[in-house]
């Protein structure tokens, strides 16, 4: 069977998958999962072309990662053609442990699983598959590998993750400034001690891409609306798994029922094999499927969201830069507890608040790295002439809260 493969990708053009072993990641039922899984969950509620998969991201990340191989190659850095490919398979495999939604339901579903625990539980079990021709990637990918700028270019703040979902999140969105000049910048990267670092003529382009990334946050992954709708589905799998385990009929698909009923741990993941079984058969699908059946629902506050999510009535969302008085909270509160007679330890489905928070770059710890002309490493927020990037390393916290638009023309 032929196994070189070519993706017409919209961002990038052709995509070339160059092993045998990468087109086998590729087809394995785990890794297909994720074209049933939309890179940016609810976000097409405010951007409707947002309609990408952790399918296509993923391609796209091993693309930006032969293009920085074969660079950093072109620059006398000895790479073999094993931990090439091995590399591949790391950014390949980097976000398989994604659950329904994305980031959205992380904590909703499960008992604080961070999907980065999952991947790399799906990584061993596909290395067993594989017999152990993964196991290069997996000490890439958990950065016990020698060679730490091969992790570097898996995960760090100036990784080809964040290079593809800039650019690809950019392009599905219609949100022209957060293109970036992907190309540039990998052609920029270097190695020294075994670390990556970015060449010095590069900085301004650096700067760009962390304007874009503070652009990018505000404006998609952490638009108000979109962060109305999260927590909206936050609360109804909230409100699902609550009645499951209270012995109410909740009609769902099998592995979602499972998860409404258990609280499951990394723990779990790891001690039952079925679990991982089940999870690997979850997606999108699931949810909104259940979502479907639940605007039926005889519990008012199941029914009552899901059906708003379903007609996009989404709450409406306050964001402040401070905290909200306790009185203005308590009187909202009071107004949804009325109007949709609900007991003080319902109200919380329907006045959600929270903050969200952002800083572009995290000076200190993993830091981008410049490589100045005197062969000197500096940190770039220090390498830089311009402001920029100390400010966007300031972080910047909003604090919202949301509710029902009903009690909103209440409340004016």
């Amino acid at each position: 069977m032929n196994k070189k493969k070519i993706f017409n990708d919209p961002v990038y053009g052709f995509i070339t998958v160059p092993s045998d072993l990468l087109f086998d990641i590729i087809q394995h039922p785990y890794f297909q999962r994720l074209r049933r899984i939309k890179q940016l969950g609810l976000t097409e509620f405010v951007y409707p072309g947002a309609l990408h998969t952790r399918f296509h991201h993923a391609l796209g990340a091993m693309h930006l990662m032969s293009i920085a191989l074969q660079s950093l190659s072109g620059k006398d850095n000895r790479i073999s053609d094993k931990e090439c490919e091995a590399s591949m398979a790391a950014i390949l495999l980097h976000d398989v442990g994604h659950g329904p939604f994305s980031h959205a339901l992380e904590t909703a579903i499960f008992n604080q699983v961070p999907h980065e625990q999952i991947s790399l539980h799906i990584m061993e079990l596909l290395n067993q598959q594989f017999n152990g021709r993964l196991q290069l990637a997996i000490d890439i990918f958990t950065d016990s590998y020698e060679r730490r700028f091969f992790h570097q270019l898996v995960s760090s703040q100036l990784d080809v993750d964040r290079l593809d979902y800039l650019n690809r999140d950019s392009f599905y969105t219609g949100v022209s400034e957060g293109k970036i000049g992907a190309d540039r910048l990998l052609k920029m990267l270097n190695v020294h001690d075994d670390h990556l670092v970015v060449e010095e003529k590069g900085i301004y382009s650096i700067e760009s891409f962390l304007v874009s990334r503070r652009l990018m946050y505000w404006q998609v992954y952490m638009h108000k609306t979109v962060t109305s709708a999260e927590q909206m589905v936050m609360k109804i799998m909230q409100r699902a798994r609550e009645l499951t385990q209270r012995g109410v009929e909740v009609p769902a698909s099998p592995n979602l029922q499972y998860f409404l009923k258990q609280t499951v741990s990394i723990l779990d993941f790891e001690r039952d094999p079925s679990i991982m079984k089940r999870f690997v058969s979850l997606d999108d699908y699931d949810v909104w499927s259940g979502i479907k059946v639940w605007a039926h629902h005889p519990d008012k506050i199941l029914s009552y969201l899901s059906t708003c999510m379903l007609e996009r009535k989404l709450f409406k969302i306050w964001l402040s830069p401070t905290p909200f008085d306790e009185e203005f909270l308590a009187g909202v509160r009071e107004l949804a507890q009325d109007h949709f007679d609900l007991s003080e330890e319902e109200v919380h489905y329907l006045v959600v608040e929270g903050k969200i928070s952002n800083n572009a770059y995290e000076s200190g710890g993993e830091n981008i790295n410049v490589l100045t002309k005197s062969s000197t490493v500096v940190d770039v927020a220090h390498a830089s002439d311009l402001p920029n990037i100390q400010a966007l390393s300031k972080k910047v916290e909003k604090f919202y809260v949301c509710y029902p638009k009903e009690i909103a023309r209440l409340s004016l």
